[in-house]
């Protein structure tokens, strides 16, 4: 059974899920969480909380939170390079696209990235425009922007 928790961040409150001690959602302000939830503050959602709280506060880098993304191969092939974009670093479409072997895949690229269900620790935020310009987060731009600000270490509006 799926259990969630809802968690207050410095951009809004973010939702939790996790089934078997593995996340499968992160929900963004905004977002609707998936169906079928049990509201339970477990020992793992707590870690996870914990390793956010970090992360804003700019103490982690890195997660080590178990991971179970739902999605088609496609999708978790994308999902699995956008983990590999360092903290603190962006990459274009382009580039994940040519990172799993697909060049021209730049808007199914886009299209994964709208559906990766586990945001911030699947790093979907860190992918700009070819131009160097944001474009497209589900959380919306406001909230992509303080992401990458908090990651580069800048002033956060």
């Amino acid at each position: 059974m799926k259990k969630g928790y809802i968690f207050e961040t410095p951009i809004g409150r973010i939702f939790l899920v996790e089934e078997d001690q593995v996340l499968t959602h992160l929900c963004l302000p905004n977002s609707l969480p998936p169906q079928n939830i049990i509201f339970q503050k477990t020992a793992f959602l707590q870690k996870v909380a914990k390793q956010l709280e970090e992360y804003f506060n700019g103490t982690r880098t890195e997660f080590t939170i178990p991971l179970h993304p739902q999605g088609t191969d496609f999708q978790k092939k994308c999902w699995q390079a956008l983990q590999k974009i360092p903290y603190g670093k962006t990459c274009s479409y382009q580039e994940i696209a040519s990172a799993i072997g697909n060049p021209k895949a730049c808007r199914a690229v886009g299209m994964a990235n709208h559906y990766n269900p586990i945001a911030i620790l699947i790093p979907c935020h860190r992918v700009i425009g070819a131009n160097g310009k944001l474009v497209g987060y589900g959380g919306g731009l406001n909230i992509k922007q303080y992401l990458l600000q908090l990651e580069q270490g800048r002033k956060l509006c």
